[in-house]
């Protein structure tokens, strides 16, 4: 193997053999970069190889051994990846937890992983540790990298990092071949990872995969998308997520590029404007909270400005893409964008920090077709994929010169595709997960005996061959009328209005749909300053009727829309209100990656759903929340019932004339 993916050389089956193999091909090339008080600090593959070395032996000198567990807690740090391919060097299994986790749910993951070892981050993440661990028995070690605040604790099961680098260089002068001789043991077949599902429905569930299924998952798509050891990737979503785990580490280790970590959650795009990325992956939340930003920048600039931004995004949305796409494009008309390029593109992709993206991915969520195709018209090469824990990510992908706004692509390297009788998709590939975690009758409702995988998404292909993602199965439901109801299709719907932050929808086996709202503060809160809108709160700002007549808009625009399409044109929307607070991880409503949990919210918000359906012109609410330090308190709000226009749907007004006449 070498840095271009795919130059047909033997590649190693594990990380720790890939990081050997880095550190002889590429010492000097830089692996990993972090941002500390304002400065990059760089580590080159020999020395991130030196550093894992004596980490995998402080391991072993605290009792680590093959088969053991360790939890990874924290934002993205150097030490944090370094401590997974120690465990894995030794034959165990990182476990990487979302740092944002209250303490409970941290304890249900540690004591079903059978966790005895935890790196974690910093204070933060110990104080949960130390506050779960008597229901945790097999908890013996936790390790901390920043060591603010920590010095007087005194608890003998905690030892800061440096102190485990220490042990690790005594271990290894004694035992000088150990380590060696357990990375020469592992395999591909063996357990690289086990990722938690965000729990949508209950608790979360253990995904277990292998070197084979990341190694080889990440591979394939390398050589599709032609990753070099040349690429910078900046590593800024949660490790407990799988896509971070392959695209931060996995890709990172396969094609031997360097990964950068932020300095913290809040510089992220600071960071991103001075590292200048060429690979890059965001949800469709982050590419619309951007684009969200700059159009409040447009508002308060000049008019000139204003006028040019207008103008020359007009010939980018006419043009760009198929410049994009290296399609046909007059002469004239590649001047006119070269000219933009100059003066409006080119400024903006360098302050958001997407100058040099030779590659960007979305999934999770459907992006918003205009949101889409206003990066790829500045020349942005946006991709959308979809994939899942259980493939390793990637289930489809976009090939070049194949890129749609309202598709997933086609099965990605090695990965079959299939729709069952019930509209299911179905995959089977190498990156198949080997099982959920101490959950034999779960594996078995998910995965057959020959290798297909059930998504629990419903699908087609469309007549170019390309996959498209209608909704979650179980969530596709049906009116009183017969008419489907798609629920998540409706909300993403929604969510491409950088006013609603959040949607939940509402309609199955009922007379009509009806919604939930949520306003996105940043967005709403621009608005109400140019308009000269006083507030004091979101609840305040979520309760004003000039914020109800903007969502309104919004709302109708929808089901405009949703009448142009003849399966789901009886599910536009009739009735809406705006929550008073925000749909939050902390009180269960959404999942830490920001999926509803639709159970949770029809118990807790029983009450305001049955007033929309009633026919109520507004409800009274009082629901409990959760504050920043763990406290509990209850908020109350009156809420006002919106109704919406809806439209014929497409035909419907031509057939009704005709047989008026």
């Amino acid at each position: 193997m070498t840095g271009q993916a795919g130059s047909g050389q033997p590649a190693a089956d594990t990380f720790p053999k890939l990081l050997l193999h880095h550190a002889e091909v590429r010492p000097g090339r830089p692996a990993m970069r972090e941002k500390s008080y304002g400065i990059w600090q760089t580590w080159t593959w020999k020395q991130v190889a030196d550093e894992i070395h004596l980490l995998a032996c402080g391991l072993a000198a605290k009792g680590f051994r093959r088969g053991d567990r360790i939890a990874i807690i924290g934002d993205n740090r150097p030490r944090l990846y370094w401590t997974m391919c120690a465990a894995q060097a030794l034959g165990g299994v990182p476990v990487p937890l979302y740092q944002d986790s209250v303490a409970k749910e941290m304890a249900f993951v540690v004591d079903h992983a059978e966790v005895r070892f935890a790196m974690v981050e910093d204070q933060e993440q110990v104080d949960k540790l130390i506050e779960i661990r008597d229901g945790c028995p097999k908890l013996a070690h936790v390790f901390y990298d920043d060591p603010r605040g920590l010095r007087s604790y005194t608890q003998d099961f905690l030892s800061d990092y440096d102190s485990l680098i220490a042990a690790g260089r005594a271990f290894d002068r004694a035992n000088p071949d150990y380590l060696v001789g357990e990375i020469g043991r592992g395999t591909g077949s063996d357990t690289a990872i086990i990722c938690y599902t965000s729990g949508t429905t209950g608790n979360p569930k253990g995904v277990v995969l292998t070197h084979d299924n990341v190694l080889i998952t990440a591979r394939n798509a390398a050589e599709m998308e032609r990753l070099t050891d040349r690429e910078a990737f900046l590593a800024y979503l949660p490790m407990a997520w799988v896509g971070d785990n392959i695209f931060s580490y996995a890709q990172g280790y396969v094609c031997g590029f360097c990964v950068s970590c932020p300095e913290s959650g809040a510089t992220v795009m600071d960071d991103l404007r001075e590292l200048g990325p060429t690979y890059f992956f965001a949800p469709p939340r982050i590419f619309e909270n951007i684009l969200t930003s700059v159009m409040i920048r447009m508002e308060d600039a000049s008019a000139l400005k204003r006028r040019l931004f207008r103008h020359f995004m007009g010939v980018a949305r006419r043009w760009g893409i198929k410049i994009l796409n290296k399609e046909s494009v007059p002469p004239g008309a590649r001047l006119v964008y070269a000219l933009g390029q100059l003066l409006i593109y080119g400024p903006l992709k360098n302050t958001l920090g997407l100058s040099n993206i030779r590659l960007a991915y979305t999934a999770g969520e459907a992006i918003g077709p205009d949101i889409f195709d206003f990066y790829r018209a500045l020349g942005i090469n946006l991709k959308q994929l979809y994939g899942s824990t259980e493939a390793s990510v990637f289930v489809a992908i976009q090939p070049d010169g194949e890129v749609f706004a309202d598709t997933a692509g086609r099965p990605a390297k090695g990965v079959e595709i299939r729709i069952a009788d019930n509209g299911e998709v179905l995959f089977r590939g190498p990156g198949v997960f080997k099982e959920y975690y101490k959950a034999p009758e779960a594996t078995a409702e998910t995965k057959t005996p020959d290798g297909w995988v059930l998504t629990g998404d419903a699908g087609l292909f469309d007549e170019r061959g390309h996959l498209k993602i209608i909704d979650r199965a179980k969530d596709v439901g049906r009116l009183i009328n017969g008419t489907m109801f798609a629920p998540k299709y409706i909300e993403n719907k929604l969510k491409f209005f950088p006013d609603i932050k959040e949607a939940v929808t509402f309609g199955h086996e009922r007379p009509s749909v009806c919604a939930f709202l949520n306003i996105d503060i940043t967005a709403m809160g621009s608005w109400a300053e140019r308009n000269n809108v006083a507030y004091g709160s979101y609840q305040e700002l979520a309760a004003h009727s000039r914020v109800h007549e903007i969502l309104k808009g919004h709302v109708e625009s929808v089901n405009r829309d949703l009448a142009r399409d003849p399966l789901l044109a009886g599910s536009q929307i009739h009735r809406f209100l705006v929550l008073h607070k925000e749909l939050d991880p902390d009180d269960g409503e959404l999942t830490r990656t920001r999926k509803v949990r639709r159970r949770i919210i029809a118990e807790r918000y029983g009450e305001l759903i049955e007033a929309l359906y009633a026919g109520k012109d507004e409800v009274l609410s009082l629901v409990e929340v959760t504050f920043e330090d763990g406290r509990k308190g209850r908020l109350e709000g009156r809420l006002k019932i919106i109704d919406v226009e809806t439209c014929p749907a497409a035909g419907q007004e031509d057939r009704a004339r005709q047989a008026a006449a």
